[in-house]
C-alpha cells in the first residue's frame, strides 16, 4: 500500500477543522513519500448537500491540496460493502440484530463506578447473538467482535488498547435504514485504495480498534494511524458545522495565506511563503510530527 489520504463528508464546505485535517494528512503522506488521495465519505445520503464535493475539491486546490488519482465517492463502492458483509457472514462474524437503540439502552446494565463508557452509546448487550428473538424483525446487521485486546501504536499518542469486546459489543456494520456503516464501509475503502497511512482528527481515534478487529476479520493489511489535535471553539466544544462553524475563505488571498498558516500552527509546525504552495512545500521540508500537539487545541479561526 502506498497512500495517505484526506476522507471529508459532503455535508457543507470545508471549514477550518477540515483544513487542519487535510494539510496533517498530506504532510504526513508527502513527509513518507507516499501518494495523496482524497475520498468523499457520503454514505450517510440524508445529511449530504448537493454541491458541497465540488466546493470542497476546489477549496482544497485553492489551498494548495491537490490529489494524486481520482476522487473516491463512497455511495458509488455499496457493492463492495455488500461484498465484505457477505465474507463476513460465510465467516459467522456478522448476524442481523433486531434491537433498537432504546431497546439496547435499557437492556445495557448501568456500569459499575470507574468502568469505561463507549461515548457512543451503552455496550451491546448480545441480545441476538444466538438469533432474533422468535416475533420480532431484523433491523440492523452487526459484526460478532471477538474478545481479547487490540493493539495499535499512534504516531502522535503513542500505544493504545482497547478491549472492544467490553468497550463497544458487537457493533453495527449496516444500520437499519439500509445504509452501510461507517466503520465498514472505510475499511474496503482503505484496502481498495492501497492507504497505508490513516491520518485524521483525534475524535475518530475511538474508532480504530474497531476498523482494526474488521481489518482482522477480512484478511485485509492494517495501514499506520495519527490522531491530529482538535481544534475547540472558545466554550471548548470541537469546531465543527454542527457548531456552526464557518466555511473556510476563498476569495481574499491574504486571509487564505493567514488560514492555511494558522492551521500549520495547530500543527506545530513552521509557516512561510508568499503562496499556498510555497508555504505548504516550506512546512513539508521542516516538518516534525514531534511537533504535534496531544491534546485539543483553542485556536481563533482566522
Amino acid at each position: 500500500m502506498t497512500a495517505g489520504r484526506f476522507a471529508p463528508s459532503p455535508t457543507g464546505p470545508l471549514h477550518f477543522g477540515s483544513l487542519v485535517a487535510a494539510v496533517g494528512s498530506w504532510l504526513f503522506a508527502r513527509s513518507a513519500g507516499l501518494a495523496w488521495l482524497v475520498r468523499m465519505e457520503d454514505l450517510d445520503q440524508p445529511r449530504v448537500v448537493p454541491g458541497a464535493t465540488e466546493q470542497i475539491l476546489a477549496a482544497l486546490a485553492l489551498y494548495g491540496l491537490v490529489p494524486d488519482g481520482p476522487v473516491l465517492v463512497q455511495s458509488q463502492r455499496t457493492a463492495l460493502y455488500e461484498e465484505a458483509l457477505a465474507r463476513l457472514r460465510d465467516a459467522g462474524l456478522a448476524y442481523d440484530c433486531a434491537c433498537s437503540r432504546a431497546e439496547i439502552a435499557r437492556a445495557a446494565s448501568a456500569p459499575a463506578a470507574g468502568d469505561p463508557v463507549d461515548a457512543e452509546g451503552p455496550v451491546y448487550p448480545g441480545t441476538c447473538r444466538a438469533g432474533i428473538p422468535p416475533g420480532r424483525v431484523a433491523r440492523a446487521v452487526r459484526f460478532r467482535v471477538p474478545q481479547g485486546i487490540f493493539c495499535f501504536r499512534d504516531a502522535i499518542h503513542g500505544a493504545v488498547e482497547e478491549d472492544v469486546s467490553l468497550r463497544v459489543g458487537d457493533f453495527v456494520v449496516k444500520r437499519a435504514d439500509g445504509l452501510f456503516a461507517y466503520q465498514l464501509a472505510v475499511v474496503v475503502d482503505d484496502a481498495a485504495q492501497g492507504v497505508s497511512q490513516v491520518v485524521r482528527g483525534a475524535d475518530l481515534l475511538s474508532s480504530t480498534a474497531r476498523q482494526i478487529a474488521l481489518q482482522r476479520a477480512l484478511s485485509l493489511s492494517e495501514p499506520s494511524y495519527a490522531h491530529l489535535p482538535l481544534v475547540l471553539t472558545p466554550e471548548g466544544r470541537k469546531l465543527g458545522k454542527r457548531e456552526g462553524a464557518l466555511p473556510l475563505p476563498t476569495l481574499d488571498p491574504a486571509r487564505v495565506r493567514t488560514t492555511l498558516g494558522a492551521a500549520l500552527s495547530v500543527l506545530g509546525q513552521e509557516a512561510a511563503g508568499d503562496s499556498p504552495r510555497e508555504m505548504l512545500g516550506h512546512a513539508l521540508h521542516r516538518f516534525d510530527s514531534g511537533r504535534i500537539p496531544r491534546t485539543p487545541v483553542l485556536q481563533e479561526v482566522p
